[in-house]
């Protein structure tokens, strides 16, 4: 009686396999990327080589795209780039083979899968913003990339206005310069006169007068006096 009981155990269990199964051996038909997750928009963790063989360990039942295995590391990949052997020959995996190949249908949580597969991975760091969806991230990612660029060109501007400025300055400290200089020269020769003018009662008649050329001159002047 209880060998009996062990066959029908064995047998019911034989039975039962193909639905316990966890996974079903398939095959890329392209070079195609295994992803973070089901869609094209994850990012890439590997290229599968055309008629490479993965392990699918499971397929959503409303998107075509399966949890594959390949080479130790995890990923998704469109169902239309797998095919599964299926009475003696090669189908693209869908739906209505999950069943027939024991192919489990199963669930994806960013949470989960990349806490389990991709913690090395460098955007495991962004992993809450991926968790609201791909379509959410780059969303948040070009508005992130608005407001840095409105920044940077925020940032340019003011550099540039501080540059005008700064140049400005400098034009006004160098003319300032110029004025007092041309100012202080003219002193000079307002007081070289008077001083000559002052002394003219003394020196009439006397040939070694200056001449105001003498203080309007500059070296290589031709109009002055060699």
């Amino acid at each position: 009686m209880r060998n009996l009981f062990v066959k029908i155990a064995a047998a019911g269990l034989f039975m039962l396999a193909p639905a316990l199964a966890q996974a079903a051996e398939g095959y890329s038909t392209a070079n195609v990327n295994m992803r973070a997750g089901p869609s094209t928009r994850y990012p890439a963790v590997a290229v599968i080589p055309a008629g490479s063989s993965v392990e699918i360990r499971g397929c959503l039942s409303d998107l075509n795209w399966c949890d594959v295995e390949f080479y130790g590391g995890r990923g998704w990949v469109s169902g239309q780039y797998v095919q599964a052997l299926y009475q003696q020959r090669r189908i693209y995996v869908g739906p209505q083979y999950y069943r027939p190949l024991g192919i489990p249908v199963i669930r994806f949580s960013v949470d989960n899968y990349w806490d389990r597969y991709y913690r090395n991975r460098d955007f495991y760091r962004e992993r809450d913003r991926w968790s609201r969806g791909p379509d959410y991230y780059y969303r948040d990612r070009d508005n992130r990339d608005r407001d840095r660029d409105r920044d940077r060109d925020n940032r340019d501007r003011d550099r540039n206005w501080r540059e005008r400025d700064r140049d400005r300055d400098w034009r006004d400290r160098d003319g300032d310069r110029d004025r007092r200089g041309d100012n202080q020269r003219d002193d000079r020769q307002r007081d070289d006169w008077q001083r000559y003018d002052r002394q003219g009662d003394d020196r009439r008649g006397d040939d070694r007068r200056p001449d105001r050329r003498d203080f309007d001159c500059r070296p290589g002047d031709p109009s002055c006096d060699q």
